[in-house]
């Protein structure tokens, strides 16, 4: 089955159009290469001039789509035209091709053409000179160069600036990629950085609401009607205060909200105070240097915040404790509580305060481990985990 030839460029096929027009113009008002007494005619008259003119011009079809067989045809189209009295279109048709073949053939096809039209000018030179010694004979060596190695040379140039320009849209184009890459990974370090800042900050206070709230509503007794309102009240007020706190961040630009500073550990106590007003028995045990890395500290004081809140939520009758230890260049957390359904109201629970943690504390690389546990207290839910406080590889854990 015959391979169908593939269709000719448009820009081709105006190329071809143009050139076999100009060549039966200069056909038509009898305007030759040679003169029709010039003994290297072998083919005399007007009319085989049209031969290699007419074939040259279908050559040009060829130029984008097949350039090297183009141009082999064409070689051989200049071949009969120089035993006719020529025609100077058909000359420059085939300069054409010899600029299309280095332009649009394969690179080694293309370095083949420019050297074997380098070579051509050269030996073309030197056997003029040997066969007539005369200087006259370097035009040859000139025409040959003007015909073959200059459209040669200069398709080179082109099919070089051409690459260079194809590898820098390139380099662009992944520098672009890259680009949007990373902002599309900042975006989402943002999001999770902001979601863990509005659940460590809002979900304590939402949990004590929402449990004191099922209370009052669930118990017909004034005074715990009363002391639950008063709890709802005071978690309200603070959660609105954390809220603005955190608006002031995303807004620090603002004017009218001022970013509040990053909590260290020294607000330990005022948390633990808070857990203890919304009914939840807490023991605090500290020892750590004065002055830790700031993204530990709020790394530590976010993840007490969240295992206090989880214990309001989830935690069975009995004593939370939390403890804090600086060893061997680390500070360890430990948060347990008893393990169990409460016999109170209780929040539901969605998952985000482990996965919270649990990315805290790999931001710092850092080690986090939580789950139920066999103690001598009976079953305990523990959470344990590991801060270096040396070496931060990831940076900032908000």
């Amino acid at each position: 089955m015959a391979v169908p030839l593939p269709r000719p460029h448009p820009d081709d096929v105006r190329i071809a159009c143009a050139g076999l027009l100009g060549g039966l113009l200069l056909w038509g008002v009898g305007l030759g290469v040679r003169g029709p007494r010039d003994p290297i005619i072998l083919w005399d008259g007007r009319w085989p001039i049209l031969v290699p003119l007419v074939v040259m011009a279908g050559c040009e079809l060829l130029r984008r789509t097949c350039p090297r067989t183009g141009l082999l045809i064409g070689v051989a189209a200049l071949t009969v035209d120089t035993i006719t009295q020529g025609n100077l279109v058909t000359w420059v048709m085939f300069t054409d091709l010899v600029y299309a073949a280095v332009l649009y053939s394969p690179p080694a096809a293309a370095r083949r053409v420019l050297w074997i039209t380098g070579v051509m000018t050269v030996v073309g030179t030197l056997v003029s000179l040997a066969t007539w010694r005369k200087p006259e004979a370097l035009l040859v060596g000139v025409v040959v160069g003007l015909v073959a190695y200059t459209p040669a040379a200069t398709g080179w140039i082109v099919r070089n600036h051409r690459d260079a320009a194809e590898a820098a849209r390139l380099r662009a184009e992944q520098t672009a990629l890259l680009a949007e890459m990373d902002r599309t990974q900042a975006v989402t370090a943002e999001r999770a950085r902001m979601a863990r800042e509005l659940h460590d900050m809002v979900a304590n206070h939402l949990s004590a609401i929402a449990i004191h709230s099922t209370a009052a509503l669930s118990l017909d007794d004034p005074k715990t009607t009363q002391d639950a309102l008063a709890v709802i009240r005071e978690n309200s007020v603070e959660g609105l205060a954390e809220m603005r706190r955190l608006i002031g961040i995303l807004r620090d630009d603002s004017g009218d909200l001022e970013p509040t500073a990053a909590p260290t550990l020294d607000g330990l106590g005022s948390l633990v105070e808070g857990a203890r007003a919304n009914g939840l028995d807490v023991g605090l045990d500290t020892e750590h240097a004065d002055s830790l890395p700031a993204p530990v500290e709020l790394a530590a004081y976010r993840i007490v915040q969240e295992c206090l809140t989880n214990a309001l939520k989830h935690a069975g009758p009995g004593r939370v404790t939390v403890t804090l230890r600086q060893r061997d260049g680390s500070l360890a957390i430990a948060a347990i509580s008893p393990y169990g359904r409460q016999d109170g109201p209780r929040a539901p629970g969605s998952g985000a305060g482990l996965v919270g943690m649990r990315e805290r504390t790999a931001l710092l690389g850092g080690t986090f481990e939580a789950g139920p546990e066999d103690s001598a207290d009976g079953k305990i839910w523990a959470v344990h985990v590991t801060l270096p406080v040396t070496d931060h590889p990831q940076g900032d854990p908000e």
